[in-house]
């Protein structure tokens, strides 16, 4: 499986850096060019050619940083798309979707258009819980501690299987399934804010470095490889410092553009 991240971050900014400008964006990320796990970045980390791939979009919830790229996706695959790209997601966050996006205020509807029999997004309501079958991947959807409605994924292809926590702070159901699973290769785990921010990150509900630490344990994995995401770009270094001071091996920063082979 591979999986190619597009987008990794809490927020979009444009980081300074010792050599040049490196852009920091909303979490997106693509399995096996067909299968788009979060909508924060899409169009501009693709071509045309690359998003007219994708099949299927899984969402984990409605917050804008997860979805702000499907509008642009829509627009990009309006003409000449050969079948409806599958927005898969819980149905709180397909009806959000409908009230708040693309209810022809905000944006068109693509749910309908260019006409209801042929549009270019087609929703799939997933239950917490039940494993779906989406092309060649099984998911599972699993209840988060978030502010609005979430899930996280495990997600397996033949005999590999990462899991994926999307937004969270402290919770159970993901890592006893986690930990259940043979096959499992890596966890992608959030942490958006440092040890300072612990209130924020309570009220918000996200996970800080020790928070991402006692989350991790729960896995029971000491030695699966995992990796922090939804950093908030001002304090990406400090998280990163932190995580490391924690001492979890095997424990790796995502950056866009890097590719995880599992």
């Amino acid at each position: 499986m591979q999986i190619r991240v597009l987008g990794c971050h809490g927020a979009d900014c444009l980081a300074d850096t010792t050599d040049r400008p490196v852009r920091q964006e909303s979490c997106g990320f693509l399995i096996d060019d067909s299968v788009l796990l979060d909508a924060g970045t899409v169009g501009a980390r693709l071509t045309l050619a690359q998003q007219r791939r994708i099949r299927f979009v899984l969402l984990s919830h409605l917050h804008f940083d997860h979805i702000k790229g499907l509008p642009t996706l829509a627009d990009n695959l309006a003409e000449g798309f050969e079948e409806p790209v599958i927005i898969a997601a819980t149905e709180p966050v397909i009806q959000g979707l409908m009230d708040h996006v693309f209810n022809n205020k905000v944006y068109p509807n693509f749910f309908k258009l260019p006409n209801r029999d042929r549009p270019v997004f087609h929703a799939q309501v997933l239950e917490p819980g039940k494993t779906v079958t989406l092309g060649h991947v099984e998911v599972t959807p699993v209840p988060m501690n978030h502010a609005v409605p979430t899930v996280g994924y495990v997600v397996k292809n033949g005999q590999t299987a990462f899991l994926y926590s999307g937004d969270t702070y402290q919770t159970e159901d993901i890592w006893s399934l986690g930990r259940t699973i043979p096959e499992l290769k890596a966890a992608f785990i959030e942490s958006s804010f440092p040890d300072e921010l612990g209130e924020l990150a309570r009220k918000s509900k996200h996970l800080t470095p020790s928070l991402f630490l006692q989350e991790f344990r729960k896995l029971g994995r000491p030695d699966l490889p995992v990796y922090a995401y939804h950093m908030k770009p001002a304090f990406r270094t400090q998280i990163e410092q932190e995580i490391r001071r924690l001492g979890i091996e095997q424990a790796a920063f995502l950056q866009e553009g890097q590719i995880v082979t599992l």
